[in-house]
Order: C-alpha cells, then structure tokens, then sequence
C-alpha cells in the first residue's frame, strides 16, 4: 500500500534566538498518522510507527512530495523502533519483537518474539518503551507502571527498566519508575530516561539508569522479591520527604540528572536525541533534545559530571509543534524529524497527529548555550560574543533555588524556595561567558537563573531562563 502524500512548511519556529523551519509531512486522508516511534532506515527513509499497531515507510521525506507505505499492521501499540542487523526492532504491550522483509516488496514477512518474559494484566497505561541497545548487545526498554483501580490484578515488572539480552533472556535492572516514555542511549554508552510527574514523581525528570537503582515510585517492588532481580531487596521509601533527604536514608534511591520544573519546562517529557551532528543543526552539539508531549515543545539539556553523578540544565529550544512530540530521529543532513500524537492525553497545537521535520537555516543566534557548576556559583556560556557593560553587572542576573518532595500525592510544588544573592560577576576572556559568585548555594535543589544581557551587536536573549539541578556541588 503506497500513498502519496503533500508537503507543508508549517510555520517558522523561533526559540533562543534561533531560527528552525518546522515542516510538516502531510499524510494522505485515510492515515491517522498518531505517532509512536520514529527511526531512520540505513537508505535514510524515516519508519513510523503508530500507536493504533501500523509502520509505516515514508520515501521522499527530504522532499515535498513524500509518500507513505504500509509495513506492517496489527502490532499491540509499539511504542518505539530501533533497526538492528537487518531486523526492526519494537516493543509491544506484551513481548519486544523484531519483524523484516525479506522479499524486499516494502512489506513484513518475519515477525520474531525475542523476548515476553514479563507479564501484562490488561490494566490502563501498562505501556512499555524502548527499545535501545547498550555497547554489550543487551536491548534496554522501561515499562510503565499501571494507572487507574487495576480491575485484572497486578502483573510483575511494571515501573522497572529491563534489559533482555542478546539471547532473549529478561535482566530486571532498576525500579521505581513511574511513566518512562522515553529512554536513549548517550554518545558515552549510559542509558538515561525521562519520567513524567505524578504519585511519588515530584517533578518530571531525566535520570541515569544503572543496575539496582531504585527512581522513587514504590508501585513494583514487589516483583523484587522475584528471583529474576539480582540487586538486593529495595525498601519502601519514606513519603514527605525532600528528595535530596532521601538520598540519605534509602541506600538504593537515586537522584535525576535533571529535573524538568512543572510547567515552566513542559508537562509530559518523552523521547529525545543527543545532538550528534557537530554543528550541522546549529551550535548545541553534544547536548541532549527533549520532546514534550504536552507542550508540543523540544527542550534543550547540558549535562556534565560532578563527583560522579551525571546533572545539569534545562533550557527552553522550540516549540509550535503540530502536536504533543513523542519521538525524534535524526536523518540525512543533520534534519531532524519529529514524530507527534496527542493519543487522547491532551497537548498544545492544532492537530491530534503528524510527522514534522526541523531544519536550522544556518546563521548563529544569540543565545544561552550552557550551564556548569562552579564551588561558589555557575558558569554561563552564550553562543556569541556579549555586551561587557550589560554582562559584568550583577543586577542583570537573578537565582532562586528550590526542591520537591517525595510523597504519594501526585507530583510536588517548589518547596523549600529561597533567592540567592549574586555576589559578583566575572566575565570570561572570551567575551562569551560570566562566571557568577552566588550566596547561598544547595545541594539537591534547582537553580533556576535568568540573565538579562544582550549581545555586543545589541541582540537580546529571547528567552533567558535556565533550570540546572544541583545534586553535587563541585569541590
């Protein structure tokens, strides 16, 4: 089933003084184009899957005449892709699973079950993700935790990160996750994933996972008692606390990377790409983009290590999205597609599906690039050369700071708030860095800073907001 389709240059998306040009592949009429993975094939073809249980092919799709092909029908809502050896990767309801064609008509001929080791019970939200392969071969996938009175009783393994390895086998291998829509694997090899706020998830978050951790969600530990979990028994944790007090009395708790503050950062995060093309989509290579199902929204993170923990910041990227972003790819020539559903959730934009693809047009904004953490305050980076005066002025520059609490009521306000005092302000030899001395840093809190600077050409950050999370503070 091949059908053509027309091309649309949506709107242009400017964010962070950047200017991305957001187009929307349209899909013929009878395509309800409700996306829940999104992957490129080795020839640069993007495959599509939706949650109703279709791939679909996409040819053209650099072009404005693309035309979609019908893979594959009748899946249990796969909910991401991953091209492996010959083989397309998924993960359904009930089994990850790899289907090809092997006659090369553009249709499946093989479906294989590699692994359904876990069990489901027909509960709402038993969603699972994934999957994604780590550097010894094993497919990682998160399963969600289920949502509503449970009327089927209670299946094991849900709220966890699984690996199944090479051969098939299921490696349960950290707990306590929530609602996990999406994981990658980063350009060093860790596997880190995203949680959506609710009942004992504070805030959303991007969190590393590492085998026996325990994110936080007390729903499956149940299946910990099992004895396919190899990592000790993990506790019930304490409800009403502040996260970074957890930390200190749950030996298997672990602290995100970066939390993603209600609202101010998107609702609902979900799947998400490191920049791998080194400069080919503007000046953020290296850094993690985030898609927000709610906001229809992409953020940006900068990450780095300190006393071996993996944090760091927050900052908004692009929005105007047809729909809620579930999944990214990258493809040819450094474009990135964009695969969007609201699947009944509810998100920001005009339409309740679709596929979109951004590119950069080449010139360099101004803009907040990153965030470091310093022993008394924080380095800022911009993308271009700032105005001296506006830039070593502490007055230009505010920070609060503030945490949220692990309990069973769903999600946390900013508790524990306080405004920190900018004590000086230095600015680099560069030209394009401050490093700010600040009063009363924390650890285990957000800082959210904002700095009112323009560039040396006069340029005014659009939006000049970032959200880094503190969880060590470097000596």
């Amino acid at each position: 089933m091949i059908l053509p389709s027309a091309f649309l240059i949506l709107s242009l998306g400017q964010l962070t003084g950047q200017t991305y040009s957001i187009e929307t592949l349209e899909s013929p009429d009878d395509v309800v184009l409700e996306v829940s993975g999104l992957a490129l094939l080795p020839d640069g073809r993007p495959i599509v899957a939706t949650r109703r249980g279709e791939l679909w092919i996409v040819a053209a799709a650099y072009g404005d005449q693309p035309t979609y092909t019908r893979f594959a029908e009748g899946l249990h809502e796969p909910l991401g892709l991953l091209p492996h050896d010959g083989w397309i990767y998924l993960v359904q309801r009930g089994e990850l699973s790899r289907v090809r064609d092997i006659d090369g008509d553009g249709r499946i001929d093989e479906l294989e079950t590699v692994c359904d080791d876990w069990s489901i019970s027909g509960n709402y939200h038993e969603y699972n993700f994934g999957p994604r392969i780590d550097d010894e071969g094993n497919f990682w996938i998160t399963t969600n935790k289920p949502f509503g009175d449970e009327p089927f009783g209670r299946a094991d393994w849900r709220g966890f990160a699984l690996r199944i390895s090479p051969e098939g086998k299921m490696l349960p291998t950290s707990a306590g996750l929530r609602s996990p829509a999406g994981i990658e694997k980063s350009p060093w090899g860790a596997m880190f994933y995203t949680d959506n706020q609710g009942e004992w998830c504070g805030a959303s978050k991007l969190a590393l996972l590492e085998p026996g951790d325990f994110h936080g969600h007390p729903w499956g530990i149940f299946s910990c008692d099992r004895p396919e979990w190899t990592h000790g028994p993990v506790a019930e944790p304490p409800d009403g606390l502040p996260m970074h007090e957890v930390e200190s009395v749950h030996s298997s708790f672990k602290m995100p990377a970066v939390w993603f503050p209600y609202d101010k950062m998107g609702k609902s995060p979900a799947g998400m790409v490191w920049d791998t093309t080194e400069g080919g989509f503007g000046p953020f290579a290296g850094q993690l983009f985030v898609g927000d199902q709610h906001h229809s929204a992409i953020f940006r993170v900068c990450l780095e290590q300190v006393d071996g923990h993996w944090q760091g910041a927050c900052m908004p990227f692009l929005d105007g999205f047809r729909s809620g972003v579930l999944r990214m790819a990258w493809g040819r020539d450094a474009v990135l597609f964009v695969g969007c559903t609201n699947r009944g959730w509810g998100s920001r934009g005009n339409s309740t599906d679709g596929l979109q693809r951004v590119t950069w047009d080449g010139t360099t904004p101004f803009a907040l690039h990153s965030v470091s953490a310093l022993r008394d305050g924080f380095e800022l980076r911009f993308t271009e050369p700032l105005d001296p005066l506006l830039a070593s002025d502490p007055e230009n520059y505010s920070a609060q700071s503030y945490t949220y609490l692990l309990h069973e009521p769903y999600g946390s306000d900013e508790v524990q708030g306080a405004e920190l005092s900018v004590l000086a302000v230095h600015l680099g030899d560069d030209q394009r860095s401050v490093r700010l001395e600040l009063e009363g840093l924390r650890s285990g809190y957000v800082h959210e800073l904002t700095a009112n600077v323009a560039s040396r050409t006069g340029q005014r950050l659009q939006d000049p907001r970032a959200y880094y999370s503190l969880i060590r503070r470097p000596e």
